[in-house]
């Protein structure tokens, strides 16, 4: 373990599909950083799980939904921020006024990073003074691999052993990370596929 692993506040936007919620919970569950989330961040990604499935045909789309939110707690039962609510209010004059429960939430948990993909709902003037920096997927996952490249190759080749439906081999995984938006992350593995 990282003795200076520090605290990400996980956006709904970021957790809410299934290949970037895999490799961040994947590197998370590997020590690199201490996940959070409030309720209402899980609300939102239950939600939008829900809907990417129900999209796809899925008729039990709510259900497994739900299903992989409590599978997101179980493995991360420490990563719920409560008491954040008071904080909203110092927030006010966002570009998505709704975003307020994100950055309180993530001041409560003392996070050092929000990981979004919607950077800008969350000007730096604004989070910087709370030692808090907004960082896309693609950036943090590049950033968290960088700490220690053997570790988080393990990491995710483990993730894509897991990975059944449908199996990907690791120059599938890499095209995935691509089309997906993970570029840079993808880059950066590219030297490491014999290990992936």
């Amino acid at each position: 373990m990282f003795a200076s692993r520090f605290t990400a506040l996980l956006d709904a936007c970021v957790v809410a599909g299934a290949l970037k919620r895999n490799v961040l919970l994947s590197l998370a569950a590997a020590d690199f950083f201490r996940p959070r989330w409030s309720a209402r961040i899980l609300s939102e990604t239950e939600a939008a799980i829900a809907r990417m499935l129900a999209d796809k045909g899925a008729s039990d789309a709510q259900a497994v939904a739900r299903r992989q939110i409590a599978a997101m707690e179980a493995a991360f039962a420490d990563a719920r921020v409560e008491d954040y609510e008071r904080l909203i209010p110092r927030f006010e004059g966002l570009p998505d006024a709704n975003d307020a429960h994100v950055i309180a939430a993530a001041v409560s948990a003392q996070a050092s990073v929000i990981v979004t993909d919607n950077l800008r709902d969350f000007p730096a003037q604004t989070i910087r003074s709370h030692g808090i920096e907004a960082k896309s997927a693609d950036t943090f996952i590049a950033d968290t691999l960088d700490l220690d490249m053997g570790r988080g190759v393990a990491a995710l080749r483990a993730m894509r052993l897991r990975l059944k439906r449908p199996f990907h081999d690791a120059d599938d995984l890499l095209l995935k990370f691509e089309a997906h938006g993970l570029v840079e992350s993808a880059d950066l593995l590219r030297p490491w596929i014999d290990q992936l």
